[in-house]
């Protein structure tokens, strides 16, 4: 099922009546990043969501780190995350914090619930927790030292906290309902012992809190009124109502989305560590890869990131949203946003035999039509140049309206130019083709009303410049990856065209020392961005996406 383009804005109308009620009187979100990794699509999606609303309703967005695992946490991914965010278009002031920010209240809260007798120390292995858990349709067993003394769980803690035990050794648990019928119920772990620092905590700490001890109760501290976060935490709620409740402390409200599937895309964070470890791709940010550093390296704008957010809406039902979609938004914002420019990637060269030998003309060439402050530029044409070796035949098929022998064809800005003759090397590959050109038809149009088919695009041979184009296709060939059939891995559906390196392409000379990010149209080709490999003079090129427009078709079939 592919999702509508039509929003909904359920959560928007629970803000509305929660506001109405007087249930609370200002709107507070959060981001709640976990520092293991780095963005991706998905997290845009709960990005423009939570600040989003903040700003719908006049509020704040806080950015929090749920920095509670130091076995997997790092500084590098603190300042990507940040750097990621803002690049889309938000900002969180000075409201940015770490869970690690409220290590010390939090354990404080802890020993709160030891004291209720609504949390103890158990001994049992991680193996053994599991064992004892139960099933989705059998009761849990209660752990030998759920029973403890509060003075005996109060003592066992504090040393925990010391690091006086082993990891793996001892936990600390709630003590709610072990036959619940939802397992996070079931006497969930609260802390555990870690003896590894913490990227902003040092080796203070020996014990660190479970991410669903930490994550309502942060919640709390700063005052958050609305949690939003995907559906995998829908079932999750109820613990985070029982501490909340538990501990007497201000409860925000908890609204879930479903998260962000889409077509020909893995989302998981450790199949996308699989794939750079493996080197799969080249990298986190590889063009090809669904992250943000990625997007953004490919040349997608975060404009029409926040626009394909937008056009999806927010629903509770999960479903598949064709990337087309995602590719059509990137589209249309380039269309109206990035620089026409000429580039050949598969050059055949063309020799104008009665234009004057050394001569060189300059061309009006038009930036943008969308764009008439875009202005314009000037070309050099000349005696030799490159068109594409696709738009000649020498056996034109039928509708077929670019140049063959005989027929003349239009060149982009330029004049009206005829083949005479096809120039072949000694295994019959053409290699040159001998064209005349008509001085009349200066701009493309000829006096005598005259019409041609074809328009071609070009690039003058003594003023391209040599560039590397980096061609790319969906990683992989299967719609849903990472849902496939028993005993096939989502490795067995990567696409081996996902990337075709080009070289030996010519571009025109004002592209020789294009600023990296920099975005562009290929007449006739498609949207590309000058890549961080580039070195002066020596351009290298990363498709963004192609002219053609799939959603566009997908979406008709969708109305009728």
């Amino acid at each position: 099922m592919t999702e509508s383009a039509a929003p909904s804005h359920f959560i928007k109308e629970a803000i509305e009546e929660d506001l109405r009620s007087g249930r609370f009187n200002y709107v507070r979100t959060r981001f709640p990043p976990e520092p293991n990794g780095y963005l991706h699509i998905g997290h845009a999606k709960a990005i423009c969501i939570d600040f989003g609303m903040a700003e719908a309703f006049g509020g704040e967005c806080n950015l929090r780190f749920d920095d509670t695992n130091p076995t997997k946490e790092d500084t590098e991914y603190v300042e990507a995350i940040k750097e990621d965010i803002r690049w889309l278009g938000f900002d969180w002031g000075d409201r940015e914090y770490y869970a690690s920010d409220y290590f010390e209240q939090l354990y404080e809260w802890a020993v709160e619930l030891i004291k209720k007798g609504l949390a103890y120390v158990d001994d049992l292995s991680p193996e053994e927790i599991r064992e004892y858990r139960g099933t989705l349709t059998e009761p849990g067993r209660e752990s030998p030292y759920r029973n403890r003394s509060v003075e005996e769980n109060l003592d066992l803690f504090r040393r925990m906290r010391d690091g006086e035990f082993p990891e793996g050794s001892r936990t600390l648990r709630a003590k709610i309902d072990m036959a619940s019928g939802n397992i996070n119920l079931r006497d969930p772990v609260m802390y555990r012992i870690l003896h590894t620092p913490h990227h902003r905590t040092g080796s203070k700490w020996h014990i660190y809190p479970m991410y669903d001890f930490a994550h309502g109760q942060s919640d709390s501290i700063e005052g958050i009124t609305h949690s939003l976060c995907d559906l995998a935490y829908e079932d999750h709620r109820p613990l985070y109502d029982w501490f909340l409740d538990a501990l007497g402390i201000f409860h925000p409200r908890q609204i879930e989305f479903a998260r962000l599937n889409l077509s020909y895309t893995i989302l998981s964070k450790r199949y996308l560590k699989q794939m750079v470890e493996k080197g799969v791709v080249r990298g986190w940010d590889d063009p090809r890869m669904p992250t943000l550093r990625g997007m953004r390296r490919r040349g997608y704008p975060p404009e029409a990131i926040r626009d394909f957010i937008d056009r999806i809406g927010v629903s509770k039902n999960e479903s598949l949203v064709d990337v087309a979609l995602l590719e059509h938004c990137v589209r249309e914002n380039l269309n109206k946003t990035a620089l026409r420019v000429m580039g050949v990637l598969d050059p055949l060269k063309v020799v104008i035999t009665n234009y004057p030998e050394g001569q060189v003309e300059y061309l009006e060439a038009i930036n943008n039509p969308e764009d008439p402050s875009a202005g314009t530029r000037q070309i050099p044409f000349s005696r030799e140049l490159y068109i594409e070796r696709e738009d000649f035949r020498e056996v034109p098929p039928p509708k077929y309206y670019r140049l063959a022998p005989g027929r003349e064809v239009r060149l982009r800005y330029g004049y009206f130019i005829k083949c005479e003759e096809v120039v072949k090397d000694e295994q019959g590959n053409v290699v040159e083709l001998r064209c005349t050109y008509d001085p009349a038809t200066r701009g493309g149009y000829a006096p005598d009303g005259r019409k041609v088919q074809g328009t071609l695009h070009w690039v003058s041979a003594a003023h391209a410049v040599d560039a590397e184009v980096r061609w790319y296709d969906r990683l992989f060939t299967h719609p849903t990856p990472d849902d496939v059939e028993e005993g096939k891995s989502f490795l067995d559906y990567l696409n081996p065209d996902s990337l075709k390196i080009l070289t030996g392409c010519k571009v025109e000379p004002s592209l020789a020392n294009a600023p990296v990010g920099a975005r562009y149209q290929f007449e006739r080709k498609g949207y590309f961005c000058v890549d961080p490999d580039s070195t002066p003079g020596k351009p290298v090129f990363n498709l963004t996406v192609e002219l053609r427009d799939t959603w566009s078709k997908i979406e008709q079939t969708l109305k009728k």
